[in-house]
């Protein structure tokens, strides 16, 4: 039988990771206050998560006292929407360590519930970003008196240059693909030629994959295997129909100025140079619809308020960052669970 998580044995096996854990968070908070950004809160009840069909988020209702009309909400998934209407009221750098929560989500790298670190500045691009996130890797590394991470058995040494690769660069060097001759629109390819390519590089596709489905099993089968030997990698420049809420870029509208960093293998981090085109925006929202639905039931409602704030936000780029795998990387610590205060419970009675 299984020991609980409060069990005093169980608890002091993992007790050192968690006196790791306060410190990595303390020296975070050191950065950006150093950096004269100021830390905020902002509600983890939202009208909508997202539609992200990646993320499956909780939902709950909302009711007032003495009224029997309930409201839809959900747990937010990210803090994103309301930290960007901050930006809209006229805040310039701010950062937030919150709870999120994913329903859907436990392996030894996800759990339903973790904490997200999010920062933001406006007048600024994704470059910005990513020599923040460079910056807190070897703030958090020096907090806790390392040199190196370690995930299963990869490990990766701080003296080591990050390594920066464009998505179609990876496709091209590790699935023998020419990512940008299998979409011809730039919200909603077809999967056709892209499912032909990834045929013939044996990633099997069914019939009603899409592209954005497609593009996730050759990332996962032929290019995620390849980022765990580069010890620390950003991929960037991600095809604008994975793009999430980023910006396309300037020079090719093809891709958005969209970054994820890999340390060990393991994603860590995902941030952008943020879109600010509400009519953009919605119609990427309205894409993701239909497709939410498949997946999922009743999507949640398109946030109205937060497009009626994209009006006024400034340019901006902003990144999130895994708190929990950050601590796993730095511990050595294989399982999320063995650096949580107090997992959630999720064993079936």
């Amino acid at each position: 039988m299984n020991k609980p998580s409060w069990d005093r044995t169980k608890f002091r096996e993992r007790r050192q990771n968690l006196v790791l854990r306060s410190q990595i968070i303390a020296a975070l908070r050191m950065y950006f206050t150093a950096e004269g950004f100021m830390e905020v809160e902002t509600p983890a009840l939202q009208v909508s998560p997202g539609l992200d069909r990646h993320t499956k988020p909780f939902e709950t209702t909302l009711t007032r006292p003495f009224k029997s009309q309930a409201r839809r909400r959900f747990l937010h998934t990210s803090p994103e929407f309301s930290m960007k209407k901050l930006l809209s009221a006229g805040e310039t750098k701010i950062f937030q360590i919150s709870h999120v929560f994913r329903d859907g989500e436990e392996s030894k790298i996800h759990h339903p519930e973790f904490s997200l670190l999010e920062w933001y500045r406006t007048e600024e691009d994704y470059k910005s970003l990513i020599a923040d996130l460079e910056n807190l890797i070897d703030v958090a590394a020096r907090s806790v008196n390392t040199q190196s991470f370690r995930h299963e058995e990869a490990v990766c040494d701080l003296n080591l240059p990050w390594q920066h690769i464009t998505v179609a660069e990876a496709f091209a060097l590790f699935a023998d693909i020419d990512l940008f001759c299998t979409f011809d629109d730039l919200l909603a390819p077809s999967g056709n030629k892209l499912a032909a390519e990834a045929n013939r590089v044996g990633v099997s596709c069914s019939l009603d994959d899409t592209w954005d489905d497609i593009f996730h099993k050759i990332l996962l089968q032929k290019v995620d295997p390849h980022l765990k030997s580069m010890s620390r990698v950003m991929l960037r420049d991600y095809p604008t129909p994975v793009g999430a809420l980023a910006r396309r870029s300037d020079s090719n509208h093809k891709v958005c100025e969209r970054v994820e960093a890999y340390i060990c293998g393991l994603e860590i981090a995902n941030g952008f140079s943020e879109l600010i085109d509400p009519v953009e925006q919605r119609a990427r929202f309205e894409r993701d619809l239909s497709t939410y639905a498949s997946l999922y039931g009743s999507p949640p409602p398109i946030d109205e308020s937060f497009l009626e704030a994209l009006k006024d936000m400034p340019q901006a780029a902003g990144m999130a960052l895994g708190v929990d795998r950050l601590v796993m990387l730095l511990a050595g610590a294989d399982d999320i669970r063995d650096i949580l205060w107090m997992p959630v419970d999720v064993q079936a009675k």
